[in-house]
């Protein structure tokens, strides 16, 4: 058996057995990325849509997407890439390597492309890739962004941060409840990601809102006031400067018994969360 460090589960596989976030497998005792250098998705974005506000406004950032998730979100809008249904991903992939990619990020400079934002799917489940990649994007003097649901120990970020210049990370509600049953995730592991993630770089970060689920007035001022208490911000920043996207919920996936979200209560709580950060941005509006 071989275990994995990754998040929270801890998988402990035996050779040829793959993880429930579809992407780490067994193999000769040690757990390893299964689709290494596999990209999914590629498109040179507005860093807007990462999305980052005040990370190089204006600029243009090329975007990779890679397979699987440690999450199982019933809302996915990419579950194609993100999340494995039976034997596999019911899209194709093409090999990348990183010093390929490094090497696309350059040829896209002239275009404004500051360098490369790791998205789409989630990154750490192949963090071996975004390290490897973003490395050598540094070497060529641009930038790497990572676009992360921050459920991940702190010995990922650890490998991963001297390589990555800014993240947004999903802060998706602020219930033990909602990250369990909903999402299948682990809130204390994402709250501690982002403890340290703002210590070292830039860090923006995004709560989608869903109807019933996490769109109380009362639990975005408690997230919007754990945001605003963090210490040792980066560049000596107080916490309440972080930026919050609080995003439109629209019905995806497995989740389309819900009305979008409306757009007088996504207002409503960019208000609230207002009260306790200085930027606070409605997005899918």
């Amino acid at each position: 058996m071989a275990r994995c460090d990754v998040c929270f589960r801890h998988c402990e596989l035996r050779d040829g057995q793959t993880g429930p976030c579809g992407a780490r497998a067994a193999e000769g005792g040690e757990v390893r990325p299964v689709y290494y250098g596999k990209v999914s998705a590629l498109a040179l974005d507005p860093i807007e849509k990462k999305p980052l506000a005040m990370f190089h406004p204006g600029s243009r950032i090329l975007s990779v997407g890679m397979l699987g998730c440690n999450l199982h979100c019933p809302f996915c809008q990419n579950h194609e890439i993100a999340q494995r249904e039976g034997s596999g991903f019911p899209v194709e992939a093409r090999e990348l390597s990183p010093a390929v990619l490094a090497e696309m990020a350059g040829f896209y400079r002239d275009m404004g492309n500051i360098g490369v934002a790791f998205t789409y799917n989630e990154p750490l489940v192949c963090w071996e890739y975004v390290r490897d990649t973003a490395k050598l994007v540094h070497e060529k003097g641009m930038l790497n962004v990572m676009v992360t649901n921050g459920c991940a120990e702190p010995g990922i970020l650890d490998r991963l941060s001297p390589y990555i210049d800014a993240m947004n990370i999903d802060l998706k509600g602020f219930t033990d409840r909602y990250y369990r049953d909903v999402l299948g995730g682990d809130r204390k592991m994402v709250m501690d990601f982002i403890r340290e993630a703002v210590k070292r770089c830039h860090v923006e970060l995004t709560t989608l809102i869903v109807p019933g689920e996490n769109d109380s007035g009362e639990e975005m001022r408690e997230l919007s006031g754990w945001v605003a208490g963090l210490q040792d911000v980066y560049g000596g920043k107080p916490g309440s400067e972080i930026p919050l996207h609080i995003s439109r919920f629209f019905p995806r996936y497995r989740m389309t018994n819900r009305k979008p979200t409306d757009v007088k209560k996504v207002y409503s709580l960019v208000k609230t969360a207002g009260e306790n950060l200085r930027y606070v941005y409605p997005g899918n509006c």
